[in-house]
């Protein structure tokens, strides 16, 4: 493949040396990708990453982890995201892919109903996600799940909600909130840290249907929640790159956690992912070591490469 993106400093590369892209979309998929999983390690490893996280919105990912690490190269952490395809707000889906060595677990996302129902239009020129051409195909054959509720109409967590954040809890996972609204996901942060979950992520909160602004990112940060800062967010025009800048100021750093969202065909080599974050954040001021603290420190924390005590 002919790329056309001007590569990372070897500034930003050094930088984030170490560091995990805790949100990469790659082969094999429903959707055609970049690169493959396998051929990613490789990549990761010839740039000095010490590995990705495998977000698939149809399918659990820590089976083909598991094969991935027997290749060698970066280190691939699996995850499920609780689409219809695994049944939705599923603990038993969760459980088996926590025994089957996934790392991850992703509230829903294509299926979620705020997703379903968000009304917000892409920005003009904003590139449109792979999977809305899936969920189009899907709803044209006549196979279109319900929208997948985690709250009940007074705003309450769901029974099967609860499931699922004492399953994610009792093995340890990541927790990131997928496509739920902006009140939905203060509900779910609050619940899962009751619930005993030690690593919580508000998924890309830039993005169309989440859209939580700087005062409500800050409060989400005080309940010990990371943000995660996905580059194809404003990479792809969903949002003003200042936007995306003065957000982690206001949150901070510290509770930031940078990742690519990568993998499309028509975007950037995933490799260079988290370097080119990089360098955009340096041009816009942060400092060498808030740039290490989103990209290396927090992502290698998520990713379970360090321990979270010792943080």
């Amino acid at each position: 493949m002919s790329d056309t993106f001007s590569p990372p400093s070897a500034r930003a590369r050094e930088l984030v040396r170490g560091g995990y892209d805790v949100h990469v979309h790659v082969g094999p998929d429903v959707m055609r990708r970049r690169i493959d999983d396998s051929e990613l390690a490789h990549r990761f490893a010839e740039v000095g990453l010490g590995g990705f996280v495998l977000k698939s919105h149809y399918v659990p990912t820590a089976e083909r982890a598991a094969v991935v690490n027997t290749l060698g190269g970066a280190r691939a952490v699996g995850a499920i995201t609780l689409n219809g395809a695994v049944g939705g707000m599923n603990a038993v889906a969760v459980e088996i892919a926590a025994r089957g060595g996934a790392g991850f677990c992703w509230m829903p996302t294509v299926d979620s109903a705020n997703e379903r129902a968000c009304l917000a239009d892409h920005p003009e020129g904003a590139t449109p996600p792979m999977w809305a051409q899936i969920q189009d195909e899907l709803r044209d054959a006549g196979m279109s799940v319900p929208p997948i509720a985690v709250v009940d109409d007074e705003g309450n967590p769901l029974p099967e909600t609860t499931q699922v954040l004492d399953t994610v809890a009792r093995h340890d996972l990541v927790l990131a909130t997928g496509h739920l609204h902006g009140d939905e996901i203060a509900t779910v942060v609050a619940a899962a840290r009751a619930a005993g979950v030690r690593r919580v992520v508000v998924t890309h909160p830039e993005f169309t249907s989440q859209r939580i602004d700087g005062r409500h990112q800050q409060e989400l940060a005080e309940q010990g929640a990371f943000l995660e800062r996905c580059l194809t967010t404003p990479l792809t025009g969903k949002v003003a790159w200042d936007t995306w800048f003065d957000h982690i100021r206001q949150a901070g750093p510290a509770s930031s956690v940078v990742s690519s969202d990568l993998g499309q065909p028509f975007n950037p080599p995933v490799e260079d992912g988290l370097a080119l974050a990089a360098d955009r954040l340096l041009d816009a001021g942060f400092t060498d070591d808030e740039v290490h603290t989103m990209t290396v420190i927090n992502t290698r924390l998520l990713a379970g490469a360090d321990d979270l005590a010792e943080v």
